[in-house]
């Protein structure tokens, strides 16, 4: 019996529908649904999101392709035409971050003034890598040559532009990242506890992602081991994350050595929720913002006693 590869397109009367482009069109909807969720469990309006969310995508996208075009460019040289033929796939993920999260920093400054971006990250970096798990099963899991290293083993599946069974990294890739979300979710209800330090949900989700960037390229994917840039770029991540977090749990003992704790905002059990309405609160007179809320590791809002530490 001959299997067939997953197919990547179909037609609606004369229009071709590729499946790519609508698997990276519900990862879009699914990140911008889930951050909206995550800042407003947070006490941050999410009005400023779609229009922020238009700039954000626009620019990882084209970033994602120039990536990808630059390091192919011996194979686009000869068909300049397909450097526009996203459909077939061919968005390098590090050049989506490169231009994606610059530009939602940009925005986020300008359209929600009370969101500190070191907030923003740790809201955020869940997002993304619950985004990616999806976005791996609906993107490169439907696109020509979306598999691995070919294989003969079980687990081998065929793909289309491909001869013979692939390893299927994008399906590998996208448990990866939610066993890496599960993670930060534990991560995010410890620092939650603790009411320090911010940041470390960021340098985790880096760091994690990196390491498992690596290990796929060096292990699943077709390319030479050790010199590979996406394998280079993961190690950078890697390493980044470890310096990074190393430095703020070293500054979070200092503080809590000294009797001081890190500038936190001032709804108790959450540290990353919006100072605005605790500020007002305490200009009338009264230190803690009545119904406030914390957030559980899943994003959920949680009652805050008033006792709570």
């Amino acid at each position: 019996m001959v299997v067939k590869p997953i197919p990547i397109a179909f037609h609606i009367g004369p229009l071709e529908v590729h499946t790519y482009g609508i698997g990276l069109a519900i990862t879009f909807w699914f990140a911008y649904r889930y951050f909206a969720r995550r800042l407003r469990a947070h006490g941050y309006s999410d009005s400023w999101l779609g229009k922020a969310f238009v700039w954000i995508i626009a620019a990882a996208i084209v970033g994602a392709r120039l990536v990808h075009v630059l390091a192919n460019l011996s194979m686009y040289v000869h068909d300049p035409v397909g450097i526009f033929a996203v459909w077939h796939g061919g968005l390098s993920s590090f050049g989506g971050l490169a231009f994606g999260v610059p530009t939602g920093f940009y925005v986020t400054h300008r359209w929600c003034k009370e969101l500190k971006l070191s907030v923003a990250a740790d809201i955020v970096a869940p997002v993304l890598v619950l985004a990616w798990a999806v976005g791996r099963l609906l993107g490169p899991q439907l696109m020509i040559a979306g598999g691995g290293r070919r294989t003969n083993a079980w687990y081998g599946m065929y793909y289309a532009g491909e001869v013979g069974k692939r390893v299927p990294v994008p399906i590998i890739q996208a448990i990866e990242c939610f066993v890496i979300w599960l993670i930060l979710m534990q991560v995010e209800k410890l620092i939650a506890r603790r009411g320090s330090p911010l940041g470390l949900l960021t340098t985790g989700a880096v760091t994690l992602w990196g390491l498992s960037r690596f290990f796929d390229e060096y292990i699943w994917l077709p390319h030479g081991g050790g010199g590979d840039a996406v394998e280079v770029a993961a190690l950078a991540f890697v390493g980044a994350g470890i310096v990074f977090g190393v430095l703020l749990l070293w500054r979070d003992r200092r503080a809590l050595a000294s009797g001081k704790r890190p500038l936190a905002n001032a709804v108790a059990g959450d540290p990353w929720a919006n100072p605005a309405p605790a500020l007002a609160a305490e200009a009338a007179g009264d230190g803690s913002p009545a119904g406030a809320t914390g957030v559980d590791g899943d994003g959920t809002d949680q009652p805050v006693s008033a006792e709570a530490t």
